[in-house]
């Protein structure tokens, strides 16, 4: 007869009844530390557009001011190598007319030997301190004029040669500290570029977008500044016509021919704007490439014209000039630390560098914060 009872459960031994606690204690501890967690330590938020936009104009400007630094470091090289080669030169070249000096006081001391006795020159020849010997006025007295003539041309020599090496010495030194700048210049200037793509990589294409959005928004509040400006500049000079007055030129000259502008301005201008399309590279002054004052010289240079390779020396040349005066051709520079620099080509515009990644172009003066203006000479 079938047993209508219900089966016992089955009863799990001691050790089988621990593990399976252990298992579900486990599993609820778990469950409460990634509650835990999520409670405590929830995600960053990502930053917003306009904070990435900061930061990426932050990191371009602490480039800019890093390949000054870089340039001035360059320039300091370039020169010190100029330098240390014409000291080598000239080393050489006083070896040569102290060998000829030398070889001079050994014919006399030659013919001495032949004929008998020691004068003087072969004493010099064969002396351990020929300074000591010198201070030996009176043989001196001794010596033919031809003879005297030779001893102070070596003597002479000698003491010049000893200079210019001293002095090549403290220039091969020099030359090597300015390298070691150079290198820590470059290096900065790398390190805030990799970081600028570093975080414009991590952007989304929307964000991408909407970044490239408002730099044209940017650009474009830029730009109507600089048509108000010239427009204000416009209604001066009309209204010092209909009084009897001169134009100022100011900032409605547009092009190269203008009657304000000086042949040199115009050359350097319409080889600034030649180039543009081509790429900023930090450090490069053409032809393929330019950074902002490296642009600016090789287009002042092009005039005849020659111009410091850093914007903090650039700034120091010419005539300064007041935004409401600038003519084409004038250097604009930016920002509190002189970092950047455009060639003014009127109406509020000017042609520019921007930063590593931009081409060369046009664009308003007052998309960045005018610092000041000069007017090459």
């Amino acid at each position: 007869m079938a047993s209508h009872r219900k089966p016992r459960t089955r009863v799990l031994s001691t050790s089988q009844s621990r593990t399976a606690a252990g298992l579900t204690t486990a599993a609820l501890a778990s469950v409460t530390l990634l509650s835990q967690s999520a409670q405590a330590a929830p995600s960053a938020p990502r930053p917003g557009i306009e904070e990435v936009k900061q930061k990426v104009d932050g990191l371009y400007r602490q480039a800019e001011v890093a390949t000054q630094k870089y340039n001035a470091a360059k320039e300091r090289v370039d020169h010190q190598r100029t330098t240390v080669n014409h000291l080598l030169d000239a080393a050489a070249k006083r070896a040569e007319q102290m060998n000829q000096s030398r070889r001079e006081l050994g014919t006399f001391a030659s013919a001495q030997y032949r004929t008998g006795g020691m004068d003087p020159t072969a004493q010099l020849m064969l002396a351990k301190d020929p300074q000591e010997f010198f201070d030996r006025t009176h043989l001196m007295d001794r010596l033919t004029s031809r003879q005297q003539q030779a001893v102070t041309d070596y003597e002479h020599q000698a003491a010049t040669a000893a200079r210019q090496r001293a002095e090549a010495s403290r220039s091969l030194e020099q030359l090597q500290t300015t390298q070691t700048s150079l290198q820590a210049s470059k290096r900065s200037v790398q390190t805030k570029l990799a970081a600028t793509q570093r975080l414009l990589s991590r952007l989304t294409a929307q964000e991408k977008a909407r970044l490239a959005e408002l730099e044209r928004q940017k650009e474009a509040a830029a730009k109507r500044k600089a048509e108000e400006a010239a427009r204000q500049q416009q209604e001066r000079e009309r209204q010092q016509q209909q009084n009897g007055g001169g134009t100022t030129g100011g900032q409605t000259g547009g092009s190269t021919g203008g009657s304000t502008q000086s042949s040199k301005a115009a050359k350097a201008l319409a080889f600034a704007r030649a180039q543009i399309g081509k790429p900023y590279v930090w450090g490069a002054t053409g032809p393929s490439s330019y950074d902002c004052s490296g642009l600016t010289q090789a287009a002042y240079k092009a005039a005849g014209v020659d111009l410091p390779r850093t914007t903090w020396d650039q700034v120091k040349v010419g005539q300064r000039v007041a935004t409401s005066d600038l003519q084409p051709g004038d250097l604009v520079f930016f920002f509190d630390d002189i970092s950047h620099v455009g060639m003014y080509i009127g109406n509020g515009m000017m042609v520019h560098a921007p930063h590593p990644g931009a081409s060369v172009r046009i664009e308003s003066i007052y998309v960045n914060p005018i610092y000041g203006s000069v007017r090459p000479s």
